[in-house]
């Protein structure tokens, strides 16, 4: 017998549902994690690689990067643990910000590196 699972708040509520499900809400919760990490290593390369670009621009599209990379992975544990949630408790999967956050994110470092091509 296993003893008490985390995060309490998720596994004390509902039954338990369907491994499959529980198993991908998981893997998507790792998928997000995995885009944190190419986030802030692409945030470091561009400004550590120092490219031929407008300084300010580039530091502002590698701080863009970088702090999306800190958000998601808080982002994406309060979206795993809704949908968990919501999973034991038989209702509707919420939705999420992450999809905006990140769309929002890369199209505005983009433009940011854009502007430093043309301006430099």
């Amino acid at each position: 017998m296993s003893g008490p699972r985390f995060p309490r708040s998720v596994f004390s509520r509902g039954q338990e549902p369907d491994a499959r499900f529980t198993l991908a809400n998981e893997r998507t919760f790792l998928a997000w994690i995995r885009t944190a990490l190419a986030l802030i290593a692409g945030g470091v390369a561009l400004e550590v690689l120092a490219l031929d670009l407008h300084p300010g621009f580039r530091l502002a599209a590698s701080l863009v990067l970088v702090i999306t990379g800190i958000l998601t992975p808080v982002l994406a544990w309060r979206t795993w643990m809704r949908a968990e949630r919501a999973l034991r408790l038989g209702l509707p999967l919420p939705g999420s910000l992450l999809g905006v956050l990140l769309a929002v994110a890369v199209a505005g470092s983009g433009v940011l590196v854009l502007l430093s091509i043309l301006l430099r």
